[in-house]
């Protein structure tokens, strides 16, 4: 089930970069569940990946091979390659070596990507058998294939893209990401991966990546579960007619904003696929005294078991909203000073109830798809925002028959 009518784009293809999917048969054998992305040489590559102490092995192999121009991206579904040890890196490792082989690279020069069910061995030989299939499907225009093959418990592809004008000239930015459950970024099970055919040196991409990636990824959660293998892709091939994007340009700026907006709309299109969800709730914390307050306000109330269930009900609790941000951990929280929304329903106000709150107003709100709900801390002048979903029945059947 997902929140609102999601329909997967037409996705322009990304002169540089090819992408291949195939069948290797590593949990099920009705859909793809291997892809090979191929860059040009020319191609600068940045990644963020998961800060889970419990990194998968590949998450390791890929951060080590990050600073060595990666040629290929590997990646495979139905198996996170997480928690198996020395073994796993040296599956992950035979994984890039298998595709350096087959395409005439240095193995270093792979970067390794996996998803699924944690604790399992990889199925290294599925993997090696059927990278040819991979390879001789590799084309610019094979987005949609590609979405599709690195799925788990989602419902649907995740697509991005867009043709914009940058000082006259045309630049592409595409990309997909996956991710419905175990999602509560921080690099930050998410992956995400974004092609754009402009020329910026890897330094200036990854700072792009890295500041997009706090305001979008970092700023979701599904159910407040790190990934072992959470990791997100940036790659630019150089091929637009576009000169050297420079750091602190005006052109760099309207570059950033094309990826903030890619990032940002793949990031929501994973809280619409919230495993369960029925319901998106943008949760809004202003006059925060730092952004960092204002997240953990905002994160606090998207956790909460009790908030997210009575979402699901449709049941204006307001109580476990202000009970929530009363345990956010804000030291000298005045909370004479905290006002509440629902939508636009004023829901608390000095501290207490409303007096111009009616049962029926705040019905009214949950009885909606999307919900804002809005914290005015009257403390500062910052504000940040995070996306969640409610919990329902199906998440906890989904969970708890994940590995069935």
């Amino acid at each position: 089930m997902a929140v609102g009518n999601i329909e997967f784009p037409h996705m322009h293809a990304v002169s540089g970069i090819k992408l291949g999917a195939t069948c290797a048969g590593i949990k099920q054998t009705e859909r793809d569940d291997l892809l090979l992305v191929e860059m040009t040489e020319a191609t600068t590559c940045a990644a963020v990946f998961t800060q889970n102490a419990f990194c998968a092995a590949p998450v390791l192999v890929a951060r080590d091979n990050l600073e060595k121009q990666p040629r290929y991206l590997l990646v495979n579904s139905g198996n996170a390659n997480a928690g198996t040890g020395e073994q796993g890196l040296l599956d992950a490792q035979a994984s890039c070596a298998a595709v350096a082989k087959l395409s005439d690279v240095n193995s270093e020069q792979v970067l390794p990507f996996s998803t699924g069910v944690i604790g399992e061995a990889l199925p290294i030989n599925k993997i090696v058998t059927a990278l040819a299939g991979a390879q001789a499907n590799l084309k610019e225009d094979n987005w949609d294939k590609a979405a599709h093959a690195i799925l788990t418990t989602d419902t649907f592809a995740k697509g991005y893209s867009k043709i914009i004008e940058i000082d006259g000239q045309s630049v592409t930015v595409t990309g997909m990401s996956k991710g419905a459950g175990m999602i509560q970024p921080n690099m930050a099970t998410m992956l995400g991966f974004i092609a754009t055919d402009a020329r910026i040196s890897q330094a200036n991409l990854q700072e792009c990546l890295t500041e997009t990636v706090e305001q979008s990824f970092n700023r979701i959660t599904v159910d407040g579960d790190t990934s072992t293998n959470d990791a997100c892709v940036l790659m630019a091939s150089g091929k637009s007619s576009l000169p050297e994007l420079i750091a602190g340009s005006d052109v760099m700026l309207q570059f950033q904003l094309a990826i903030q907006e890619a990032c940002k709309y793949l990031a929501e299109a994973i809280i619409r696929d919230g495993e369960g969800a029925t319901k998106l709730i943008k949760i809004k914390v202003q006059q925060a005294v730092s952004d960092a307050e204002a997240v953990e306000v905002a994160k606090t109330i998207a956790h909460s078991p009790l908030v997210k269930t009575a979402f699901f009900a449709s049941d204006p609790n307001w109580g476990r909203i202000l009970a929530a941000v009363g345990r956010s951990g804000v030291d000298g929280l005045d909370v004479n000073k905290i006002s509440i929304y629902l939508g636009d329903v004023c829901i608390v106000d000095k501290g207490g109830r409303a007096t111009s709150y009616t049962e029926a107003a705040g019905q009214k709100i949950m009885d909606q798809q999307e919900i804002t709900v809005t914290v005015d801390l009257g403390r500062g002048e910052c504000e940040q925002q995070v996306l969640t979903c409610d919990f329902s029945y199906d998440y906890v059947r989904i969970n708890a028959e994940y590995r069935t």
